[in-house]
C-alpha cells in the first residue's frame, strides 16, 4: 500500500493522453468521457497527497513526480484547447503558462543544485486551483456544445460573450504573478538529509 500514492500519480500521467485524444472526438460521448477522466485525474491529485501524508510515506521521487504530473495534465489540456477551441484559449496564453512553469522549475533546480530548496508560496496553490477550475468549466462547455439545442446555444453564448476568455486572462495573470514571486523574492530553506523512507509520494 505504501506504493499507492505514486501509483495514483503515474496513473494521472497515463490518463492525460487519453483525455487529450477524447477532446478531439466531436461527439457528446467523446467530450463527456474527457470530462469524466479529467475529474478522475483531479481526484487522484488530491488523493495521492492525502494518502502520502496520512501514511507518512513521502519521498524525493514522489515530491518530484507529483508536480510533474500536474504540469503534464494542465499544460497538455491548455495546448489541446488552443487547437480545438482557439477562440477561448489563444497560443499566447499557453505560452505564458508554459514559460512560467519552465522558469519556476529552473529556479527550483538551481536552488537544489546549491543544496537548498525553494519554499512553496501558498498563493501558488490558488494558481493551480484556478487553472483546474477553468479547465473544468471549459470541458463542461465542450460537453454542452454537443448536447441538445438549449445547452448548445448556452455554450455558444458563453464563448461568444468572451466570458471564458476573460476568465482565462485572470488565470494567466495569477499564473504569471505567482511565478514572479519566486523570481523576485525566492524563499530558500536548507535541505537537510532525511533517513531513507519507503518509496512513495
Amino acid at each position: 500500500m505504501r506504493y499507492l500514492p505514486n501509483a495514483l500519480t503515474i496513473g494521472r500521467i497515463l490518463l492525460t493522453p487519453v483525455v487529450l485524444f477524447l477532446l478531439t472526438v466531436p461527439t457528446w460521448w467523446g467530450q463527456t468521457s474527457a470530462l469524466v477522466l479529467f475529474l478522475v485525474a483531479s481526484a487522484s491529485d488530491y488523493l495521492d497527497g492525502r494518502l502520502a501524508r496520512a501514511w507518512n510515506v513521502k519521498s524525493r521521487f514522489g515530491q518530484f513526480l507529483d508536480p510533474l504530473a500536474d504540469k503534464i495534465l494542465v499544460l497538455g489540456l491548455f495546448i489541446m484547447f488552443a487547437l480545438v477551441q482557439p477562440e477561448v484559449v489563444p497560443w499566447w496564453a499557453v505560452g505564458a503558462i508554459a514559460l512560467r512553469d519552465v522558469g519556476v522549475t529552473a529556479l527550483r533546480s538551481y536552488a537544489e543544485a546549491q543544496g537548498r530548496t525553494l519554499a512553496t508560496f501558498r498563493i501558488a496553490k490558488s494558481k493551480t486551483a484556478a487553472q483546474m477550475a477553468f479547465l473544468l468549466a471549459l470541458l463542461c462547455v465542450r460537453v454542452a456544445q454537443y448536447s441538445g439545442p438549449v445547452a448548445s446555444d448556452f455554450a455558444t453564448y458563453l464563448i461568444n460573450s468572451h466570458i471564458l476568455y476573460g476568465a482565462l486572462i485572470v488565470v494567466v495573470l495569477l499564473t504569471v504573478g505567482t511565478g514572479l514571486l519566486y523570481a523576485i523574492a525566492p524563499q530558500e530553506e536548507t535541505i537537510r538529509p532525511n533517513p531513507p523512507r519507503s518509496v512513495s509520494q
